[in-house]
């Protein structure tokens, strides 16, 4: 489940939602069932006299996704207190435990496709999902096949199969939606199995201020908890205009404020997922911020549209159009940088490799340059590329090894070494090697003193670009009955060295 506080959002775990369109027809529906009305259902416009009968249609629609997960938890009985890094790790190797997730989801098609949030199927942490099941209302279970999943829109789409088929919703225009609709909200909250509330839209594309291509939201009142993440919200039409997916609250539970992604933006992702298709999106490589008063003041510009370019990143897209730092784009292939519609949506919604104008100001004067734009890299590329760009460079504290690839043997977290990180730690750019992320404190590494932002240039003499070439250096070390491997360390502004680490 996804929470936002100030300007946080945490996962709807135990869910999240999406939205799309898939061309079925309107309504909770049974394939083999052509007379099904859902006008029937259908209240009439105003304060509606009761749910009960649109609710009926859309609920055999809805359902529940479990997951069983394998994770690994360290076998120190300290760790996560105070006290983890005085007793160390006296409880030997990470252990493997089994987890569970619960969530919500929707059928979108007859033969069995499924719609709900990619974090409501995908591992917690460092595990592995082993078995996901879905549950329909009546309480039928059937194992889920995970047909796709996007990291970056927070979607998935699921397969199950029957003999008949079954029940099925479909996507409505939530472009059409206004402030003041009427909603429901279906879904599985703390586990309870089918959920109806109500409300209303209370606005539609909200910006949390969180950033990203995605940041824009259904938001509605609709009470919406822990659970009900992938499940829909539907409009008075019974079609989904929305994918209940994050709630602001200072307390965990529902205070009135709920985020959907709407339809419309998750429509297109979903149809390519069920197709197979690769995700590609636009890509500038920028930072950006909005433009605040203060900073519309200090440009002189007259409104605060637009947003104000920080920093770009070596050889990508914006660079080779001529883009700086300090500039402010305010139209990228003549739609408007706003609030609602952000630089980061715009790009990531143009095909790459495809040429568009860019409207931006520099000292005052308004321009335009053509920027050919590039594939944006996954999320995972992104976290660890960006992983060193905001430590502090005399940074020695160890940060919890959530990126790059953890070295169990060893007690490292690592990552291959790119021009942008190299040049995050001071290196050259043509340096070749893996970056330490974090360093397990109760390791032989953390003893002879490695550190985050270390390098690893070779092991037993052998130049390392991967985690897999370390891995089979350690390997090797092993299988000759060695206790330890020979790591070469470069540390900025430090000539090489060279240290023999003690395997695991």
């Amino acid at each position: 489940m996804r929470y936002a506080y100030g300007i946080s959002t945490a996962l709807l775990l135990g869910g999240a939602a999406i939205t799309l369109a898939t061309g079925y027809p309107a309504g909770a529906q049974v394939a083999q069932n052509e007379n099904m009305r859902i006008d029937d259902a259908v209240p009439r416009p105003g304060a509606p006299a009761s749910f009960a009968n649109l609710t009926e249609q859309l609920q055999p629609a809805v359902v529940n996704i479990s997951t069983r997960q394998r994770v690994q938890v360290s076998a120190n009985p300290f760790a996560g207190t105070p006290l983890a890094e005085m007793f160390g790790n006296r409880g030997g190797q990470p252990q493997t435990r089994e987890a569970q997730s619960l969530g919500s989801g929707f059928i979108i098609s007859a033969d069995g496709y499924i719609v709900t949030n990619n974090h409501v199927v995908s591992p917690s942490g460092r595990g592995t999902v082993e078995e996901i099941t879905v549950t329909m209302p009546d309480g039928a279970e059937y194992p889920a096949e995970l047909v796709g999943k996007d990291a970056d829109s927070d979607l998935a789409v699921l397969k199950i199969k029957r003999g008949e088929a079954f029940p099925f919703v479909k996507f409505g225009n939530s472009g059409e939606a206004r402030v003041g609709d009427w909603v429901i909200a279906i879904g599985n909250p703390f586990g309870l199995g089918g959920t109806v509330t109500s409300g209303i839209v209370s606005a539609v594309l909200r910006n949390t201020g969180q950033g990203g291509a995605y940041d824009r939201f259904i938001q509605t009142d609709a009470s919406i908890n822990r659970g009900n993440s992938g499940g829909p919200m539907f409009d008075m039409q019974g079609n989904v205009i929305g994918i209940n997916n994050a709630i602001f609250s200072p307390s965990g539970g529902s205070v009135g404020i709920g985020f959907a992604i709407p339809a419309d933006v998750a429509s297109p992702i979903v149809n390519k997922l069920i197709a197979g298709e690769e995700i590609q999106r636009g890509y500038l490589g920028v930072q950006i911020r909005p433009v605040d008063d203060d900073l519309a003041s200090a440009l002189g510009l007259g409104d605060k549209n637009g947003e104000f370019i920080g920093a770009v990143e070596p050889d990508a897209a914006a660079d080779k159009a001529g883009i700086k730092a300090g500039d402010v784009v305010v139209k990228v292939d003549n739609k408007s940088v706003t609030s609602k519609q952000t630089l980061s949506f715009l790009v990531a919604n143009v095909e790459p490799g495809q040429t568009i104008p860019i409207e931006l100001f520099r000292q005052g004067k308004r321009r335009t340059v053509n920027v050919t734009v590039g594939k944006r890299p996954s999320p995972e590329e992104l976290r660890q590329s960006q992983m060193f760009q905001n430590d502090d460079d005399t940074a020695t504290d160890e940060p919890g090894m959530s990126d790059g690839t953890v070295t169990e043997s060893l007690g490292l977290q690592v990552v291959p070494v790119t021009p942008r990180i190299a040049r995050q730690l001071g290196a050259p750019e043509d340096t070749k090697g893996l970056a330490i992320g974090a360093v397990d404190p109760s390791s032989d590494a953390s003893t002879k003193g490695l550190q985050r932002r270390d390098i690893i240039l070779s092991a037993n003499y052998k130049d390392v670009t991967s985690v897999e070439e370390l891995d089979a250096v350690v390997a090797e070390a092993r299988e000759d009955g060695r206790d330890a491997v020979l790591l070469r360390i470069q540390r900025r502004g430090r000539p090489a060295l060279y240290v023999a680490v003690r395997m695991r």
